[in-house]
């Protein structure tokens, strides 16, 4: 059994331990706060560009636009593939990076003409170390995600798109389900599907587009897509926030029970050493009378 005092330094060691657990569980908290406000707040006008795609949709069914262009006349073997990966800037959040990676990994496997783009510092790391070519990295961090870092990425994959280094573009990121759930998710960025563009509740608006539609659509898309993977770029930061809070909850919960272990064995050691002390104090009286 351990003395006392080495006890009593892996209690204070321990109890270190949970403060810093603690501080990051409220930290955490605070971010994810955040960052739902900011995407609620963004949130209408990106539903009112949606909404104004489908009704030029709607008034203009020929529209020709690149974002919508399909290139069906590229063999799937031959189709040039993009996939944004979003990871962390560091680890303590569970499974979180993982499941990500992993997923990444997953679907590169299914196409030989491969483009990764990565947000995150783990997935940088992981990847470089598996000496897979990164052929675009936006060396932000995915802390604080901001509309100024999604118009980049979002610029710098339409130019590929539209350039034809890409056929395809897909982002994987992971998305909150309920505070309790979080799932990987893999969607397509480009080339659009009509399909996606669903009649709004209010209906269809009918509007005048100047000077055409087409004009219109080009100026309306690159708006969408910067929206919607400013909010991927959210929700991939508040599931990483909510992952490391289950993960320091649990830890905090793992610590409190090992000092309750701890502190007992403490008790059983201090009064083990309370009676050899008092056996030693007897035995030694018994000897003076002898």
């Amino acid at each position: 059994m351990a003395n006392t005092r080495e006890i009593r330094s892996r209690i204070k060691s321990i109890q270190d331990i949970m403060k810093i657990t603690n501080a990051m569980y409220l930290i955490s908290s605070s971010k994810l706060k955040k960052a739902r406000k900011s995407l609620a707040a963004t949130k209408p006008y990106f539903e009112a560009l949606q909404a104004t795609i489908y009704d030029i949709l709607v008034r203009a069914p020929h529209v020709h636009n690149v974002f919508f262009q399909r290139r069906d006349e590229i063999a799937p073997s031959d189709r040039k593939k993009g996939f944004l990966v979003i990871t962390a800037d560091k680890g303590l959040a569970g499974a979180y990076n993982h499941n990500v990676i992993k997923k990444a990994e997953e679907e590169m496997k299914k196409s030989n003409n491969n483009y990764l783009f990565v947000v995150g510092q783990v997935g940088r790391q992981y990847f470089n170390r598996k000496s897979v070519k990164l052929d675009g990295e936006f060396l932000y961090t995915a802390q604080n995600p901001t509309l100024y870092r999604a118009e980049n990425i979002s610029k710098t994959i339409i130019d590929l798109f539209e350039q034809k280094e890409l056929d395809d573009v897909y982002v994987i990121y992971t998305k909150m389900i309920t505070p309790m759930k979080a799932e990987v998710q893999f969607g397509k960025l480009l080339p659009l599907e009509r399909k996606k563009f669903e009649r709004r509740a209010a209906g269809y608006q009918h509007a005048k587009f100047d000077p055409s539609s087409e004009i219109v659509m080009d100026r309306l898309v690159p708006n969408y897509l910067k929206g919607l993977i400013f909010g991927v770029l959210v929700e991939s930061f508040s599931s990483e926030q909510n992952a490391r809070m289950t993960a320091m909850e649990a830890a905090t919960k793992s610590a409190k029970d090992m000092l309750k272990r701890l502190e007992l064995q403490y008790n059983r050691a201090r009064q083990a050493a309370i009676t050899q002390e008092i056996t030693e104090i007897v035995s030694g009286a018994k000897s003076l009378k002898k």
